[in-house]
């Protein structure tokens, strides 16, 4: 079907749909349903794109960021012929091909010199390999894919299958990590969600996460170019910046030059966290939803075209809502042996032997009226995603049918046994 429009089955209805297609020339899919549409690729998994379509008469930006250089396929990332452009294999492996939404597993940060030497890249093996459509189906009142990946390195299997219903602006999630080996495999799994302008944009744009005790990362930040004070404690939003200010953090953007990353826990009082964002002047919001047992973390990063390296050189505006297992994209060595569970809450997660370990959450897009005023919570209740304003009695529900069964695990203790 190519890049063509959905097929109109009857006037004023559309077709669910899951087609093959290009996104700037790398192999992708879009999943749709006549009112939003997801684009994700197959080199790395990553999720390219998600947004209105034009008939939902709302606005149609995207909120992932795509980067300013050209991205080709990780896993044809050559050094000798892309080094140059994207950096040396340890990280311009991954940023040959990332965008938007993509996967960190089964590690979160940089690998080892000794794993870098043997190849290994930022971010484990999911981002920079080959994934494998498994199956992809229009069937009313679902379309769905489903992708899979081998990481032989970690041992494991991942799949991924995305779920659209007719008439919903809601894409569910249900994730699986197999694992191959005769022993429990310790690891990071972290969902790294990252937006861009014009989504992002300082004064327009704010983030919104039900944060509770934080860390600033203790290495800075890239070429010294750090936002904040190092290795602090704070509580969410009000954030140490070097020079002894507090800075919110739900508004994005605010000093050119500089970046910053921290590890954010969220609220133990809640069961179900999220991530969201939204554009004051588009009215549009987008988030995602989880059980907190399941990601109990969530990493805000900056990059406010502070980086000079390659592919960055000093370009780049980011902003990523990273919610998995760890606060922060450190070595695993760093991870495991010093650090260990932060503020009480540990900062790993396990999959037996020969066993699997599965996850569900959502994303979903929605407009708001300009009298919604600023988001000030998000709830989950019955069938319904209900968006709360900071104007009183105003609220936004956004229809959720399969909520219940999607943000939910997989048994009392998340595993399913080995057969």
């Amino acid at each position: 079907m190519g890049d063509q429009e959905p097929r109109l089955s009857t006037p004023g209805k559309v077709e669910l749909y899951c087609r093959k297609a290009k996104w700037r020339g790398r192999e992708c899919y879009v999943l749709g349903n006549g009112f939003v549409q997801l684009t994700t690729l197959t080199g790395g998994g990553h999720i390219a794109e998600l947004r209105f379509e034009k008939a939902s008469g709302k606005p149609t930006m995207s909120p992932l960021w795509i980067p300013p250089w050209k991205t080709v396929d990780s896993h044809k990332y050559d050094p000798q012929k892309h080094s140059a452009t994207y950096g040396s294999t340890t990280e311009g492996k991954l940023l040959a091909g990332i965008t938007g939404h993509n996967l960190c597993l089964d590690y979160f940060g940089s690998p080892s010199p000794e794993e870098a030497d043997l190849g290994l890249s930022l971010h484990g093996e999911a981002p920079s390999s080959n994934w494998r459509v498994i199956r992809h189906d229009p069937i009313a009142p679902i379309a769905d894919i489903k992708l899979s990946v081998r990481l032989p390195v970690a041992g494991l299997r991942f799949t991924r299958q995305m779920s659209l219903q007719k008439d919903e602006s809601v894409i569910y999630f249900k994730e699986t990590v197999t694992n191959e080996r005769k022993a429990d495999h310790f690891f990071h799994w972290t969902q790294h969600v990252t937006l861009g302008p014009p989504f992002i944009n300082k004064g327009d744009s704010r983030i919104m996460l039900p944060g509770s005790r934080c860390l600033t990362f203790p290495h800075g930040y890239d070429e010294g170019k750090a936002l904040l004070a190092s290795g602090r404690a704070f509580r969410w939003p009000n954030a140490p910046s070097r020079t002894n200010r507090t800075l919110d953090l739900t508004e994005p953007f605010s000093r050119a030059g500089r970046g910053f990353v921290v590890g954010v826990l969220l609220d133990r009082r809640r069961n179900a966290g999220f991530v969201a964002a939204f554009n004051r002047k588009e009215r549009l919001v987008m988030g995602y939803c989880f059980l907190r047992t399941d990601f109990p973390w969530v990493t805000v990063w900056e990059e406010n075209l502070a980086i000079q390296a390659t592919p960055w050189r000093g370009r780049t505006k980011a902003l990523g809502l990273e919610f998995g297992t760890t606060p922060l994209p450190v070595a695993r060595r760093e991870n495991f042996v010093a650090n260990g569970p932060l503020f009480g809450t540990p900062t790993i997660t396990f999959v037996p032997a020969r066993g699997e370990k599965q996850v569900r959450y959502l994303c979903f897009l929605a407009a708001v009226p300009e009298k919604f005023g600023e988001i000030q919570d998000i709830k989950l209740g019955g069938k319904e995603i209900i968006l709360i304003g900071s104007r009183r009695h105003n609220e936004v529900r956004v229809r959720a049918s399969r909520l219940a069964e999607n943000v939910c695990r997989m048994g009392p203790d998340g595993f399913r046994s080995p057969c």
